[in-house]
C-alpha cells in the first residue's frame, strides 16, 4: 500500500481538530484544513486552508483532489454531513478516511444510551463498509479514545471535577472504569494510523492514555492539591432522564453532556470502550503523561 503524504482535516478548528493538525504536522504530513465558508478560524503555520460549503459534494471533491487521506473531526451535530464528505472523497480518489468517531466504540452496539449521537455514528460506519466493498482501493479506520481527559478537566463539567473550586460530582459509585486520552495524544495516534496504512486498513482501533475511575481521579486531585474536595453525588438514571428530556424538546445540544457522562461514568451503562484492549502497541505509541502527571500538570496551570 502506497505511503500517505497529503492529508486533509475536516473540522480542524474545533476542540479536537487543532490537536490532530499538530500531530500530523509534527509527523511530517502535508496538511490541508477544510472548514465552513463562514468560519473565521485561523490555523497553524504550514497548513493550507480551504473554506467551503461542506454540504456540497462537488465543492468538497474539488478541494480533495490530490489528497491521500481525509480525517474528519466534525462536531456531533454535523455527523450526518459525513456521507456527502465520503462521496466526495471517493470521487476525488482519496484512499483513506478516518471518520469523526473518537469517543466511543460504535461497534459495541449493546450500549444504546448515546441515542441520536450513536445512531449518526453507526450510519456513517455502516456506509463506509458498503463503500469499501464497491471501491477496494479505498479504506477507513475507526478510532475510539474514551473521554478527552485534559479537555474534560479544563471544561470542569464533563469529568465532574472543578479543580479551581475544589469541588466534584460523582456519578453512582464512582468505580466504573473508563478510558481517557489526552487530546494531543489523539493527534499523535491519527498520525501513527496514517503512517501504517496497511496495518490499520478497515479496522476499528481502541487507543487511550489510561483507564481510570472517578474515585481514582478524585483521590489523586486531593492528594496533589493537598485539599479535600466538596463532593456531590448524582444518579446515572438522572443523567439519562435529563438527556432524554432535552431531546424530546428538540434540544439536542444540551443532551450531549448528560448522554456522554451517563455512558462513561454510570454503573448502569456498559463500557463504551474496551479498557482491556489498547491498540497503542500496534501503532508503536505510548503517552508520555501518566494519570498522576497529567493531574499535576492541570493543577499547576490553575494555581
Amino acid at each position: 500500500m502506497a505511503a500517505i503524504r497529503k492529508v486533509a482535516v475536516l473540522g480542524g478548528s474545533g476542540n479536537l481538530g487543532p490537536h490532530v493538525i499538530n500531530g500530523l504536522l509534527a509527523a511530517g504530513f502535508e496538511v490541508t484544513a477544510i472548514t465552513r465558508l463562514e468560519s473565521q478560524a485561523t490555523f497553524a503555520d504550514g497548513v493550507s486552508v480551504n473554506r467551503v460549503d461542506i454540504t456540497s459534494k462537488e465543492a468538497v471533491e474539488n478541494i480533495l483532489q490530490g489528497h491521500d487521506a481525509l480525517v474528519s473531526t466534525i462536531s456531533p451535530a454535523a455527523l450526518g454531513d459525513q456521507r456527502t464528505i465520503i462521496d466526495a472523497a471517493i470521487a476525488a480518489k482519496v484512499r483513506r478516511f478516518i471518520p469523526s468517531e473518537f469517543g466511543i466504540d460504535t461497534r459495541r452496539t449493546e450500549e444504546t444510551s448515546l441515542g441520536w449521537i450513536l445512531a449518526n455514528k453507526l450510519n456513517v460506519t455502516d456506509y463506509l463498509s458498503e463503500v469499501v466493498k464497491k471501491n477496494p482501493w479505498f479504506s477507513w479506520t475507526g478510532l475510539a479514545v474514551g473521554l478527552f481527559f485534559d479537555w474534560g478537566i479544563k471544561t470542569q463539567f464533563l469529568l465532574g471535577i472543578n479543580a479551581k473550586e475544589k469541588t466534584g460530582t460523582i456519578v453512582d459509585s464512582g468505580n466504573k472504569p473508563y478510558a481517557a486520552t489526552h487530546v494531543s495524544f489523539i493527534g499523535e495516534t491519527v498520525a501513527a494510523i496514517l503512517r501504517k496504512p496497511e496495518e490499520t486498513a478497515n479496522k476499528y482501533l481502541s487507543v487511550f492514555s489510561f483507564a481510570t475511575t472517578q474515585n481514582e481521579v478524585l483521590k489523586i486531585f486531593e492528594e496533589e492539591s493537598g485539599s479535600k474536595f466538596q463532593i456531590t453525588n448524582m444518579k446515572g438514571s438522572d443523567l439519562i432522564k435529563a438527556a432524554t428530556e432535552s431531546v424530546a424538546k428538540g434540544d439536542y445540544y444540551n443532551s450531549m453532556v448528560p448522554y456522554v457522562q451517563y455512558t462513561f461514568l454510570s454503573d448502569d451503562s456498559k463500557d463504551p470502550v474496551n479498557t482491556g484492549k489498547n491498540d497503542a502497541d500496534l501503532l508503536g505509541l505510548q503517552d508520555k503523561l501518566s494519570l498522576r502527571e497529567s493531574i499535576k500538570k492541570e493543577l499547576s496551570e490553575i494555581q
